[in-house]
């Protein structure tokens, strides 16, 4: 894309959910996720002499980076923006000017469905584009950026799902062995997302659940060497689970038994016809791993998934990283009865399908803004 500055630009970000190998991917396992038509918006409305300013309303704050063309040092924990900045100085590119941007959407904020990724992969692609950078509208190349800004400069816990599933879209298979994820293409009725409003503790849990599965690894390889995790039978291991102490068996056990899971699904989401009532006994098999032996859900959400279920959902899950967040339900026939449901039971419920990825396009530059505060002065 060009770098007229009479343009702007604009990239929509779908937030994801995750069917089935919830806390798999970081094993190397694979995972099958979806794009969810809950979006955000990043716009890029009006050049800056020397600086990239984001509003963000939905924050209530704005972010502020001076383009220096040269690496910075971090200023917050967890500072993903600034992070993409520097790997692309790291690459070579560099901005003539900088830009008033600002970032709206509907994704539900540290709920699980993957809102921060959505505006780390939407701020990389616009930072690509504004550099003149050919493959910023490349899923992959956009998601692999994001990744490490967000996850590998870090060191945080995560794999790769959120990236591939929010920038490729729609539903996809994603194997840590292949290096391009699978697109599955069933007739998918609607689900309905269902939020807590319980905040999530993504590195908390993420990274507890993590290490127990792979102590857990160590150990059983320990008395049976052979042991591979992917493709080690449960009837296997079973005899030499007890040498484990007694969470990281019901964390490996879980691994297995979610591994499986996932096969059973990957296969059912390839017929012809699709069996909608299978999906949704799959997903509520996840979620029982997940909540009693992985120990990620909460009595709320556990409960928001029995009245969804309760009225018509086929099945359902927690969704992402767990402590809080979010859970969704299954509900090709009943949407309307199973959010209400998921509303009576305390959580905010929304009717969500799937949908394509990140999208960017040029556009005309907007001649207003109206900012969440003041535009910060130097």
């Amino acid at each position: 894309m060009s770098r007229d500055q009479n343009n702007g630009w604009e990239v929509s970000t779908p937030g994801r959910i995750c069917l089935l190998g919830e806390h798999q991917d970081y094993l190397g396992l694979p995972v099958i996720a979806a794009a969810i038509d809950l979006r955000l918006s990043l716009r890029a409305l009006r050049p800056d002499p020397d600086r990239f300013i984001l509003d963000m309303p939905d924050l209530g704050t704005y972010y502020v980076l001076e383009n220096t063309g040269q690496r910075q040092a971090y200023q917050q924990e967890r500072d993903y923006l600034r992070s993409a900045y520097n790997l692309m100085v790291d690459m070579g590119l560099s901005w003539e000017h900088g830009w008033h941007c600002q970032a709206r959407g509907k994704i539900p904020i540290n709920a699980g469905t993957s809102s921060s990724t959505a505006l780390v992969l939407s701020w990389v692609a616009f930072l690509l584009a504004a550099a003149g950078h050919p493959k910023c509208a490349d899923p992959g190349f956009v998601a692999e950026l994001a990744h490490r800004a967000e996850v590998l400069e870090f060191g945080e816990p995560g794999g790769m799902m959120d990236h591939y599933s929010c920038s490729f879209g729609n539903l996809i298979h994603v194997d840590p062995a292949h290096p391009v994820p699978r697109r599955l293409t069933p007739d998918l009725g609607a689900f309905v997302l269902g939020d807590s409003g319980q905040p999530k503790d993504t590195r908390g849990v993420l990274g507890s659940v993590k290490q127990l599965a792979l102590d857990a690894v160590a150990q059983i390889t320990r008395v049976l060497p052979e042991f591979d995790l992917k493709t080690t039978s449960l009837h296997q291991v079973a005899p030499y689970l007890k040498t484990l102490p007694v969470r990281q068996q019901e964390v490996l056990t879980a691994n297995l038994v979610d591994r499986d899971l996932l096969a059973q699904g990957f296969a059912l989401l390839q017929q012809e016809t699709l069996d909608h009532a299978q999906l949704g006994h799959l997903l509520t098999q996840h979620h029982h791993q997940l909540s009693q032996k992985k120990q990620i859900s909460t009595p709320k959400i556990d409960r928001m998934l029995e009245a969804a279920i309760a009225a018509g959902a086929l099945g359902g899950k927690i969704n992402g990283s767990g402590g809080g967040g979010c859970m969704f339900a299954y509900a090709p026939n009943h949407s309307q009865a199973v959010a209400a449901a998921i509303r009576e039971a305390g959580g905010r419920a929304f009717v969500i399908h799937v949908c394509p990825g990140l999208l960017i396009k040029q556009c005309k530059r907007f001649s207003s803004l109206v900012w969440c505060g003041h535009v910060p002065t130097k």
